[in-house]
């Protein structure tokens, strides 16, 4: 099994900011709250994912 490097992490950075703009781009059509919108999406992504890692890592440690 291949170790994933730190260097794969610099694609979640695009990823997220691409997918925070479209989701509130999808909603709203005033760019203020575009930015706000995109913002509170992009925090609930970063901490689902730290609550998987964080989940994972317990888990890792255990088995």
């Amino acid at each position: 099994m291949l170790p994933m490097t730190p260097v794969y992490m610099l694609y979640f950075i695009p990823l997220l900011i691409s997918i925070s703009f479209v989701y509130a781009g999808t909603r709203h059509e005033d760019p203020k709250q575009i930015l706000i919108q995109a913002w509170h999406t992009a925090y609930w992504i970063l901490a689902f994912m730290g609550m998987i890692f964080a989940l994972l890592w317990v888990v890792g440690w255990f088995l």
